[in-house]
């Protein structure tokens, strides 16, 4: 009789107007407080402008704007996390990175589409940790790559 293994995985909790969303720490290369980010005109509004970070231009999204939610004024919470998508660097800009947590591939569950508003196009489902419920972001689904690609052809 063969058993099934649940595989442990780290995430990354971060939050956004009250919500907790999380991402796997495998895509995450690091967070980083609030910089100085440089604007690009005739961008997406969401893309914020792009930061020197350790040498490397790195383009910048205000995932609130990217999910449709009001923009906020940037506090000392706010981060920037830093992700890997597809060999490419891009930050995140979040109201504050909470926590690491392991949790059990096992108790992922899809996303009820009721149950949010215009972000449900970018979740991957969610996990009830104890009394908190993590909303699961797919970072493939947040990109617009072809305005990053165009942005980082302009660049080139």
């Amino acid at each position: 009789m063969a058993e099934s293994v649940a595989t442990d995985v780290k995430l990354i909790i971060f939050e956004l107007k009250g919500k907790e969303y999380a991402i796997p720490v495998h895509q995450v290369r690091s967070i980083e407080k609030m910089m100085h980010i440089t604007r690009i005109p005739n961008i997406a509004p969401f893309v914020k402008g792009v930061i020197n970070l350790r040498g490397v231009v790195t383009p910048i999204i205000d995932l609130r704007l990217r999910f449709g939610l009001d923009e906020l004024e940037y506090s000392d919470r706010t981060r920037i996390i830093i992700i890997t998508l597809n060999d490419m660097d891009v930050g995140l800009i979040v109201d504050g990175a909470n926590d690491v947590v392991d949790v059990y591939e096992d108790t992922f569950e899809p996303s009820p589409e009721a149950a949010f508003g215009t972000e449900v196009d970018y979740i991957n489902g969610v996990v009830k940790l104890e009394k908190r419920l993590l909303i699961l972001v797919n970072l493939e689904k947040v990109f617009d790559r072809e305005i990053l690609k165009n942005y980082m052809r302009s660049e080139g």
